[in-house]
């Protein structure tokens, strides 16, 4: 994994720019790439994340409302249909003591056939009872033996008698009252809806009727709710009417406060008993002692949007590592092409400089050769008429000692010309673009100007390169360059006592000549191999060495139509290989050059 890394590494994160000046990068590549990695993600995920803050917020107060507001609507439906309920069963009483005389409901057949005919219309009917205005029932019908029985003390008397004598003065008052849930003599939970008359006679009496709670209790489940929502009916003391799933059983305290009376349907958000998250929808239901409570999960609710809220979730995750990864991407790329571009710029500026500089010095070197070609061609002139002179007369013609010293002066005056006509030689072959070359001669020249170093450092210099190998077209100035710079860098990476070996062949093909350049140098580490060839890139920092001499040789061969590699081994020493084609091909910007014969 980490040689993969290494290898799709941008090399903008390994630049250290240790050139200045003109030669110094344009840009703080790594500054720049985090900056445009930033500045981009914060451009396209801000807006995106303050989107889906935005909205959540928004969606999540809708649902909210919305459920509120679905509690709202249960809980009045709710109230009107047990209202209803109830109001018909007061009703149906209310039409019978009307319909009837005292007389009439104390005969036990005709009660027992009202209460038949009660069953059968509404049903759910426990019994039916006629109270005298002493409280004693003194007719009944129903499963139990009861009649007799005095009801005088019962609260439900005593709150039903207590609004007949609020409404005396009305002559023919009618009152009813539904009771709350309770035991009873049946010791069975029911209802009492009671209905109190006065005649025109002024006696009062109550038509008493029993009912289950049964019917209230599937009222209250017909309606839907969620599985963790639960409808039922306290009275205002709290205590439980109906079943309740979760909050207690009938008779028990409802374990949450009593909500304050109001008129109209009321619905809030809080904590039960438990601390779980609920909305809780109440109603008082008119004219009983009931008031109905729904009560919903909140968590449960929200499960559905949740789900789809964490849908949305993975998505947004998904789609911000995808921009991440593509913004990552485009900016590496990017930061890497301008870092591409600036070397190349850069190395473009030290050609230039190089090129200069090398024009300069086959200048000067041609002056050089020039101004002491004169004055040793006056020498050896006067050296030779010396010693004609010291030939023709007989006294000098005999010592040998002058004879020498002037045949010494002789040599070195050839010795000197020769030297100059290397000079002349190499600045000339500076300035020519194209012409036909002897890649031996090339080297040759090249090395004449080492050979005193390497005897000095004792580096053994060893040449194999065929006389026969043909000779061909290519730039021989930067063909100098390119072996000046290789046996420079070679002298530069061995010490005392090294060697190196020049040799050259035909590639396989027979359409190029490869020629090794080895040294028994330091070698390269191989971290380092990939970039060897990259401008400004060294490991001479502390020495001198400014990182563009491979880099410059790269070039060189590439304008010419050849290939250079490069093998290494740490404290083995360094071979590169450069491929040079027989025939010329023009690079781009090269196309101009002419062909010298």
């Amino acid at each position: 994994m980490q040689d993969g890394w290494k290898r799709y590494k941008p090399r903008f994160l390994e630049h250290s720019d240790q050139a200045s000046g003109m030669y110094k990068s344009l840009f703080n590549f790594r500054r720049l790439w985090k900056q445009s990695i930033v500045t981009t993600l914060a451009v396209v995920l801000l807006p995106l994340f303050t989107l889906a803050v935005v909205d959540y917020s928004i969606s999540r107060k809708a649902l909210e409302s919305e459920l509120l507001l679905r509690t709202t609507r249960l809980v009045s439906n709710l109230r009107r249909t047990l209202t209803s309920y109830l109001d018909e069963r007061v009703f149906a009483l209310n039409f019978l003591i009307l319909d009837n005389s005292f007389e009439q409901l104390a005969d036990e057949n005709r009660l027992k056939q009202l209460f038949e005919n009660l069953k059968s219309g509404l049903g759910e009917w426990y019994d039916l009872g006629l109270i005298d205005h002493t409280g004693t029932q003194v007719n009944y019908t129903g499963p139990y033996k009861i009649r007799g029985m005095n009801y005088s003390g019962q609260d439900w008397y005593k709150k039903l008698h207590y609004k007949e004598q609020e409404t005396y003065h009305d002559s023919i008052a009618m009152r009813s009252d539904v009771s709350d849930v309770f035991l009873g003599f049946r010791m069975t939970p029911h209802l009492v809806i009671s209905v109190l008359h006065n005649d025109p006679q002024g006696r009062h009496y109550i038509l008493r009727a029993s009912l289950d709670i049964e019917q209230l209790s599937a009222i209250l489940s017909h309606f839907e709710l969620s599985n963790n929502g639960d409808a039922f009916l306290i009275n205002h003391e709290g205590i439980i009417q109906t079943p309740s799933r979760y909050y207690g059983t009938i008779m028990k305290q409802f374990p949450l406060p009593v909500p304050p009376f109001s008129p109209r349907t009321e619905v809030s958000e809080g904590e039960d008993h438990l601390g779980r998250e609920i909305v809780t929808g109440y109603a008082y239901i008119t004219g009983t002692p009931f008031i109905l409570i729904v009560i919903k999960q909140k968590d449960t609710l929200m499960e559905t949007w949740e789900a789809a809220g964490g849908k949305l979730l993975v998505f947004l995750v998904g789609s911000v590592v995808a921009i991440v990864a593509v913004v990552f991407g485009i900016c590496t790329y990017l930061v890497n092409s301008i870092h591409q571009a600036d070397q190349k710029r850069l190395a473009s500026l030290h050609q230039v400089e190089y090129a200069n500089k090398m024009a300069s010095i086959g200048r000067l070197s041609a002056g050089v050769a020039h101004e002491i070609n004169n004055p040793l061609a006056i020498i050896n002139e006067k050296a030779g008429l010396i010693r004609d002179l010291f030939t023709f007369r007989k006294e000098y013609a005999g010592d040998q000692r002058l004879l020498g010293l002037v045949d010494s002066i002789i040599n070195s005056v050839e010795r000197c010309a020769t030297i100059t006509r290397q000079l002349l030689n190499f600045a000339r072959n500076i300035q020519v673009s194209v012409q036909k070359v002897n890649l031996r001669q090339v080297v040759n020249d090249v090395l004449e100007f080492q050979i005193k170093e390497a005897g000095y450092r004792n580096i053994a210099v060893e040449v194999d390169i065929p006389a026969e190998l043909p000779e061909f077209f290519s730039d021989r100035g930067k063909l100098q360059q390119v072996f000046i710079n290789l046996v420079n860098n070679a002298f530069a990476a061995m010490k005392e006592g090294g060697r190196l070996e020049i040799r050259s062949r035909l590639n396989d093909d027979g359409t190029g000549i490869v020629t090794t350049v080895r040294d028994s140098g330091c070698g390269i580490p191989p971290e380092n191999i990939e970039r060897i060839f990259e401008p400004f890139f060294t490991t001479k920092s502390g020495s001198g060495g400014t990182g563009l001499g491979l880099s410059i040789t790269y070039g060189l061969v590439t304008e010419i139509g050849g290939s250079i590699a490069i093998e290494s081994t740490v404290g083995a020493g360094t071979t590169f290989i450069i491929t040079l084609p027989l025939e010329y091909h023009a690079d781009k910007g090269e196309a101009h050059a002419g062909t010298v014969g």
